[in-house]
């Protein structure tokens, strides 16, 4: 049985709302039950704030930002540059995981710029394959649940892998319609502004990031702003023809054009 219950995991505040909150709004739009977690709190986000404090504001901004994109909000469990494949920390997140009961989980690439990321979707992947192994032992122990899984994952930041090599999605969600709800959701993350500029010379986090969505849009040649998105392998998850984000989105969704 399909549970309409989609799951957005990212490493931090504001992951979501770069790369997967279009999808997000599109599946609330079509009746699913969406949720908003971050792996990690968000601590080193800051130039001037302590670990703590800064800590805290992140938990607000993310809490507001759920709020706005209509998602349930559930508490990190890291902290930043912290997030470590090993089975301690694979138990607590496959435990959410069976407690959320997810679908459809949308989460990052499995290379990233970032370990962050990068280990935040090998931690996913593998939580979400033991979704209905009762011998995986969950910290805290939740039961299993049956029923196709389907995972996805969003594109790298600037649209590259680490090697600055460019990469395509499988396919591309329309967001044109999500604008202004996604940048009032963005702009809740008010602590990043001065941060990612200081750190990363993002001189407009909103800017560039809807700078992105015009690329991915173009890249679509359907749509004015877009997610691009790939599928995981089914496996191990569910049925080959489970894929329930395309069917979610309808006439949203389009195909990545292929060379021959």
């Amino acid at each position: 049985m399909v549970k309409s219950i989609a799951l957005a995991v990212g490493a931090h505040p504001d992951d979501i709302e770069f790369k997967m909150a279009g999808a997000l709004l599109l599946l609330r739009e079509a009746g699913w039950d969406t949720h908003y977690w971050t792996l990690s709190s968000g601590n080193c986000g800051s130039q001037t704030h302590g670990p703590a404090e800064t800590a805290r504001r992140r938990r607000l901004e993310a809490r507001r930002a759920a709020g706005i994109l209509g998602a349930r909000w559930h508490a990190p469990l890291c902290r930043d540059l912290e997030i470590i494949y090993d089975v301690p920390l694979l138990r607590r997140v496959a435990a959410k995981i069976r407690e959320i009961q997810p679908s459809i989980i949308l989460t990052h690439p499995p290379v990233d710029y970032m370990e962050d990321h990068t280990e935040t979707c090998r931690l996913v992947v593998t939580a979400a394959f033991a979704h209905a192994m009762p011998n995986f032992k969950v910290t805290p122990a939740r039961p299993i649940y049956q029923g196709d899984v389907a995972v996805y994952h969003c594109l790298p930041h600037g649209l590259c892998d680490p090697l600055r090599r460019p990469v395509r999605p499988d396919f591309f969600i329309d967001t044109t319609s999500f604008r202004e709800t996604l940048r009032a959701s963005r702009i809740a993350h008010a602590s990043q502004f001065d941060w990612l500029k200081q750190s990363q010379g993002m001189d407009s986090m909103i800017r560039s990031i809807e700078a992105e969505s015009f690329r991915v849009g173009k890249m679509s040649g359907k749509f004015r702003q877009a997610e691009g998105w790939w599928r995981h392998a089914h496996a191990g998850f569910g049925s080959e023809k489970f894929d329930p984000l395309r069917v979610a989105a309808g006439k949203r969704c389009t195909s990545a054009r292929r060379s021959t």
